[in-house]
């Protein structure tokens, strides 16, 4: 996995919630800093893509580990 400057446990939340946490978090952060997401809900493995591509946050990583979804996201310029 890469390495972050934050991270974010949205376990046991189901969409929107993930995606709503990682805008509100991305939006404290300066660019080129990188969020971890880590989610439960299998929704997010569409909505965090979709969402990084409409607000030209950069996904770099996505896996899944022991039920948990991890994402890495880089802040947009």
């Amino acid at each position: 996995m890469s390495d972050f400057d934050t991270e974010i446990d949205t376990s046991g939340l189901n969409c929107p919630l993930p995606v709503l946490k990682a805008r509100k978090m991305l939006n404290e952060m300066s660019a080129s800093q990188r969020l971890r997401l880590i989610c439960t809900d299998t929704g997010a493995l569409k909505d965090i893509p979709a969402f990084c591509k409409m607000t030209g946050n950069p996904l770099l990583s996505s896996e899944e580990v022991d039920g948990k979804l991890y994402f890495i996201i880089e802040k947009g310029a």
